[in-house]
């Protein structure tokens, strides 16, 4: 017997089952399309594009120039940023960076190139074509593809990893400021800031709260970026410590763990924070700064970056309950989630 699918009306036109699968072949076809999008972004931001648009509206072919690229091309890269509202093309064929756009420039504040560098790098890339591997074996892609995990393979590769590190300062520092305001802290103490990075989010602590001093606490090469130097606001405020937060944690009464926990499987992070645990002073609270993801089907950037944790990495995004069974496990109570302008939570857990 047909199915209703294959039946036409008396007049041969589309029954409405066949419209709506028809509208939906349509849609599936343009989201399998949709990887194009950041590899356009991705081209633009390696060759410069948004910095040639600073001074003002060009053709193609004026930005060919400044860019050295394929004048042709680019215009075929440009019209696609310009259905995102990136850049706005003119009647004249001339281009024009959009407000959404500004951040694409090297030159701004809060320029998020280096982090579209980053998110659309190989080493993210090339595992995402193999998401099926942890379907079906269980594992992150990460490793079969690069053949050893992924902080191992950045070990081994400076060039790549000062992309990864960069690109990830770029994409916290817009975030900083907001959650360094959403965070309640103490008039007084020490704030240790665990796996800091290159400090971005300490140096918005400390400026918010001159009672306060810091630590900024990660690996020795990872320091040897970091953003604290020369900043006359927190000057004597601060201090580095170089450790692997796996053997041990600074002390302090407030420890900060940024983008961390979401990089690693239960059992890791059940060791990194009995660690912090054990580092805070009495009455010492964690604030663990992730993304918590919703329980709805709505969307979430939080939603996105778990695939991607799944296919490079161990970890995972956590929902609220995720987050409780973790600090239990660790001798921590979840005390409460205050939510901040970002895609993140501040996350903050106390001793038990």
């Amino acid at each position: 017997m047909p199915n209703d699918e294959d039946r036409t009306t008396e007049d041969g036109a589309p029954t409405a089952a066949q419209e709506s699968l028809r509208r939906s072949a349509a849609f599936l076809i343009d989201e399998a399309l949709g990887f194009v999008f950041p590899a356009a972004l991705r081209a633009a931001a390696e060759t410069g594009v948004a910095d040639a648009l600073a001074d003002g509206p060009a053709t193609a072919a004026e930005l060919a120039a400044a860019t050295g690229t394929d004048a042709r091309n680019l215009y075929r890269v440009l019209r696609l940023l310009a259905t995102r509202d990136v850049v706005a093309e003119d009647e004249h064929g001339r281009f024009t960076l959009t407000e959404t756009g500004q951040a694409l420039r090297s030159d701004v504040p809060y320029s998020a190139r280096s982090a579209v560098r980053m998110l659309t790098d190989r080493t993210f890339w090339l595992p995402a074509e193999r998401m099926v591997h942890c379907l079906t074996e269980g594992t992150t892609a990460f490793d079969a593809v690069f053949g050893k995990p992924f902080f191992d393979h950045f070990a081994g590769d400076a060039e790549t990893a000062a992309v990864f590190h960069v690109g990830m300062a770029a994409m916290s520092d817009p975030e900083n400021a907001a959650i360094a305001a959403a965070c309640e802290l103490p008039d007084s103490g020490t704030v240790v800031d665990v796996g800091g990075g290159h400090g971005g989010l300490l140096l918005e602590v400390l400026r918010r709260n001159p009672g306060l001093e810091g630590v900024l606490y990660d690996r020795a090469h990872v320091l040897a970026g970091n953003r604290l130097d020369g900043d006359k606001e927190i000057t004597g405020r601060w201090t580095t410590a170089e450790g692997d937060f796996f053997s041990a944690v600074p002390t302090g009464d407030v420890l900060l763990l940024k983008r961390i926990t979401h990089d690693w499987d239960d059992d890791e992070c059940v060791t990194l924070l009995g660690h912090c645990r054990r580092a805070l002073r009495p009455g010492g609270r964690l604030l663990v700064l992730d993304a918590v993801v919703p329980r709805d089907n709505a969307p979430h950037q939080a939603k996105s970056l778990d695939l991607m944790m799944m296919i490079s990495l161990t970890g995972r995004e956590r929902t609220e309950a995720d987050f409780a069974e973790l600090f239990d496990r660790a001798g921590l109570r979840l005390s409460r989630i205050l939510s901040t302008p970002t895609v993140l939570s501040v996350v903050e857990a106390v001793p038990v």
